[in-house]
C-alpha cells in the first residue's frame, strides 16, 4: 500500500465526522485547506436537498417554472437566492451539528425552513428592508380599503424590495406578477393592465406616510443591483436565447410543474402509479405541443406506460437523492 493510499484512508469524510459527532471541533480545528474540502463534500450532499424541497417549490411558487427543472435552469437572480440559501445552510450545519449524525440529508431537511428563513430576514434586515413583509401594517390595509387582492400585492412588493433580484429595467415585476394573474383568469395583456394599476394604487397608499415609505420601500430598492444589459453576440455559434424553440420551451415548464405535482401528492401517501399516470394525462394532455398521433401518455399500452412510470419515478426520486 502506498504513501498516498494511506493517507487518503487517514482522511475523515464529512459523513463520518458528523455520524460521529465530530464536524464541528474538526472543522474549527482544521486547516484554511481542509476547511474548503470539508464545505465542498457538504455542499455536494445537501444541493439536492436545498434545490427539491426549497428551491423548486419557491420557484413553482414565483411563476418560474423552467427554474423549477434544476439548478442548471436557474436564471442568474434565482441562482443568486439559491447560493443564499445553501451558504446559510452549510453555515447552520458547521456551527451547530455538535451531536452525532447519522442521517445528513435528514438532519439538514428538518432545519431547512427555519434556517433560510432566518438567514433571508437577516439579510432584508442588512437592506433595510421589513423582516416579515407578508404582515403590511394596519395603517395600510385601510389605506386600500381593506381589499384583499391590493393587500396581497402591497405584501408581494415588500417583499420584493429586500430581495437582491431586480426586475429588468422596471422597478416592480409586473410580468411575473401579470402572468400569476393570467394563470387564473386567462388573458395576459388584460391582467398585466390591472396589475400596473393596482401597484400605482399601492404605491400611491403606501406615500400617505413619506417617512416609512422611504425608509422601507425607496432605500431598499435604492440598493439593488442595477441589472446587466445583455452582451452583444455575434457569430452563428451564439444564438440569442430567444431563438429556442417556443415547443422545447412549452415542455421544459410543463415538465417542471409534472414533476412538483407528483412529489406533492407522493408527500400525501397517495399510491405513484396513479399519481404518474393522473399528472402526466392532466398537465401534458392539454398541452398544445402535443398531439393526438404523438401523446404523451399512452393509456392502452401498458407495457410503455409501466416504462413511463418507472421513468418518471426514478426521476423524482432522482431528485431527492
Amino acid at each position: 500500500m502506498t504513501e498516498d493510499v494511506k493517507q487518503d484512508k487517514e482522511i475523515p469524510s464529512v459523513r463520518e465526522l458528523a455520524r460521529r459527532g465530530d464536524l464541528v471541533v474538526h472543522t474549527a480545528e482544521a486547516g484554511e485547506e481542509e476547511r474548503r474540502r470539508l464545505r465542498a463534500e457538504m455542499y455536494e450532499i445537501i444541493q439536492p436537498v436545498v434545490f427539491t424541497q426549497l428551491t423548486r417549490k419557491l420557484e413553482i411558487k414565483r411563476g418560474h417554472t423552467r427554474c423549477a427543472v434544476s439548478v442548471r435552469m436557474l436564471e442568474d437572480d434565482c441562482l443568486d437566492r439559491f447560493h443564499d440559501d445553501m451558504d446559510a445552510v452549510l453555515d447552520d450545519v458547521f456551527r451547530n451539528a455538535k451531536a452525532p449524525i447519522s442521517n445528513l440529508e435528514g438532519w439538514v431537511s428538518k432545519r431547512l425552513t427555519a434556517v433560510t428563513v432566518d438567514a433571508h430576514r437577516r439579510r432584508r434586515g442588512e437592506r433595510g428592508a421589513l423582516q416579515r413583509p407578508r404582515r403590511i401594517p394596519g395603517w395600510l390595509a385601510a389605506n386600500l380599503g381593506d381589499d384583499e387582492r391590493l393587500k396581497e400585492l402591497a405584501a408581494d412588493m415588500l417583499e420584493f424590495v429586500g430581495m437582491e433580484a431586480t426586475a429588468g429595467i422596471e422597478v416592480w415585476p409586473v410580468d411575473v406578477w401579470a402572468a400569476r394573474r393570467a394563470a387564473t383568469h386567462g388573458d395576459y395583456d388584460a391582467a398585466r393592465r390591472a396589475v400596473l394599476r393596482d401597484v400605482a394604487t399601492v404605491v400611491a397608499a403606501m406615500r400617505r406616510r413619506p417617512k416609512w415609505y422611504d425608509d422601507y420601500v425607496e432605500r431598499p430598492l435604492g440598493r439593488k443591483r442595477a441589472p446587466l444589459l445583455p452582451a452583444p453576440r455575434t457569430g452563428p455559434e451564439m444564438e440569442p436565447a430567444s431563438h429556442e424553440d417556443p415547443a422545447d420551451t412549452r415542455l421544459t415548464e410543463l415538465a417542471a410543474v409534472a414533476v412538483a405535482a407528483i412529489e406533492t401528492r407522493m408527500a400525501r401517501g397517495e399510491e405513484p402509479r396513479i399519481v404518474v399516470i393522473d399528472v402526466l394525462t392532466t398537465v401534458f394532455g392539454a398541452a398544445e405541443t402535443t398531439s393526438a398521433e404523438d401523446p404523451v401518455v399512452d393509456l392502452a399500452d401498458e407495457a410503455s406506460l409501466d416504462r413511463l412510470v418507472a421513468t418518471v419515478l426514478a426521476i423524482v426520486a432522482g431528485g431527492r437523492s
